[in-house]
């Protein structure tokens, strides 16, 4: 089984990369350019078949290491 884990910056989180993102795109000639967040993409393929059990693991994964719950959240896909 595969999982994606999308892990972004709870709002209000200073994101000083996805300014700089911004900043690049609107020097690159990019007009009307608002605020840009920064995330991060996990894929992870999973030798578990069921899905309440591979999501219970992914979530484990992502409380213990993959997210810091003080200043991310997290969304689990599975496939």
């Amino acid at each position: 089984m595969k999982a994606r884990v999308h892990i972004r910056l709870k709002p209000g989180v200073l994101d000083p990369q996805g300014k700089a993102i911004g900043n690049a795109l609107t020097g690159l000639g990019f007009p009307g350019i608002g605020e840009v967040r920064q995330g991060k993409l996990i894929e992870l393929e999973l030798a578990e078949t069921d899905p309440a059990r591979a999501r219970e693991q992914v979530e484990a994964m992502c409380r213990q290491l993959l997210a810091n719950p003080v200043i991310e959240t997290f969304a689990i896909e599975l496939a």
